[in-house]
């Protein structure tokens, strides 16, 4: 199948501008970045993010974290009334599955609602 409309073409790592600038790549084409389509590879490679960050000094948006403002934030989204042991992936995974959608364009769709609520997460314009 041909498409006469090209997908942007992700930029390279040294042009973004932090973990959401990554994060909006990653949506561009999921299938280079994470395995599978899997949100619990993408969980794994936003932690090693942060401890790299932390490693080298870096500043580093915590977001993603296990109980970092990411999955505080999603915890009433998803209707729980507690955190959750097992992660903000697993627990997306659950409800993506119950809601018959897959987990990572669920994940994008939360993140979209999580950054539209806060100004420093936000996209930056160009």
């Amino acid at each position: 199948m041909t498409s006469s409309a090209k997908l942007p073409m992700p930029r390279p790592l040294h042009e973004l501008d932090g973990v959401h600038d990554f994060l909006d790549d990653v949506r561009l084409r999921p299938g280079m970045y994470v395995r599978g389509r899997s949100i619990l590879h993408l969980q794994s490679i936003l932690y090693g993010y942060s401890v790299a960050c932390e490693i080298h000094g870096a500043p580093a948006v915590t977001d993603f974290e296990h109980f970092g403002p990411f999955s505080e934030w999603l915890w009433p989204r998803l209707g729980m009334e507690y955190s959750s042991a097992v992660g903000w992936a697993v627990e997306i995974e659950r409800a993506a599955e119950a809601a018959g959608i897959q987990p990572l364009d669920m994940f994008f769709d939360l993140l979209d609602e999580f950054r539209a609520g806060r100004d420093d997460a936000a996209p930056k314009a160009v």
